[in-house]
């Protein structure tokens, strides 16, 4: 018996206007994104049923299109919640990394989870 659904995509890259300090203004920089979506356990006949992966990017570039954003975190939770309103979406998982954000790290970011 089946108790859960989950669409996922993972490393999608996007260059992003993003950061508070001076010198992240008038650049872009790398992000990565991972996400986890649960759906609803219906059927699925088709497309109409299901997520279509290219929804998370086209949301992460429409965000990002609109104009600098001051924090990973807003850019997360602006995703996240514009997934939740998508049909059959019951909880989503949004992971934003930075991997320029620190020196001597890989990466730094943030992790959401938006849930019905």
């Amino acid at each position: 018996m089946m108790t859960s659904r989950r669409v996922f995509v993972q490393g999608l890259r996007i260059e992003a206007a993003i950061g508070i300090y001076d010198h992240e203004h008038g650049r872009t920089q790398p992000l990565i994104i991972d996400t986890v979506i649960d759906l609803g356990l219906h059927e699925i006949t088709g497309l109409k049923d299901t997520l279509n992966y290219e929804l998370v990017g086209k949301i992460a570039r429409d965000i990002v299109a609109k104009g600098h954003i001051r924090l990973v975190e807003t850019l997360a939770e602006d995703m996240a919640s514009e997934l939740l309103t998508l049909p059959h979406v019951q909880k989503v998982e949004l992971s934003i990394t930075k991997p320029e954000a620190l020196s001597d790290a890989d990466r730094a970011g943030v992790t959401v989870v938006y849930a019905h």
